[in-house]
């Protein structure tokens, strides 16, 4: 059962695959702020998944997230998730990540559960839309 108060944590280490240089998202080789917004969303529904019906998910529906600091590669990231309200189906989680140097994001993410089948449906039926 989904309640208030559900911790998830994650670590990851900065690669080049995490860069803002290689992400697109500007030219230096540090932590990107499109990795950490992953790193949140992954941490934020790992955390719940267990607490899920079968065939239930979630899907990321809000970020507002600072990224405060720079963090180089090699170094070690870690987020911590905690969910903070549950409303029906949204559901909302507050989010902090560090590196050895201390905090380097923060803010809220919003989710909702959803039927996994029929959200795919209604997904793949825009494909037929587009031709």
């Amino acid at each position: 059962m989904l309640e208030k108060g559900i911790i998830g944590n994650k670590e990851i280490i900065v690669t080049e695959d995490c860069t803002a240089r290689s992400m697109g998202s500007g030219e230096l080789p540090v932590f990107a702020t499109p990795a950490m917004i992953a790193l949140i969303e992954e941490t934020a529904w790992r955390s719940v998944a267990a607490f899920l019906d079968p065939g239930q998910g979630t899907v990321g529906t809000k970020l507002e997230i600072s990224h405060l600091a720079a963090t180089p590669m090699g170094m070690k990231v870690s987020c911590r998730t905690e969910l903070t309200e549950v409303d029906r189906r949204r559901l909302v989680f507050k989010a902090e990540v560090f590196d050895a140097c201390g905090k380097v994001g923060e803010g809220t993410h919003e989710r909702f559960l959803v039927e996994n089948e029929k959200f795919l449906l209604r997904a793949r039926s825009k494909a037929g839309n587009n031709q």
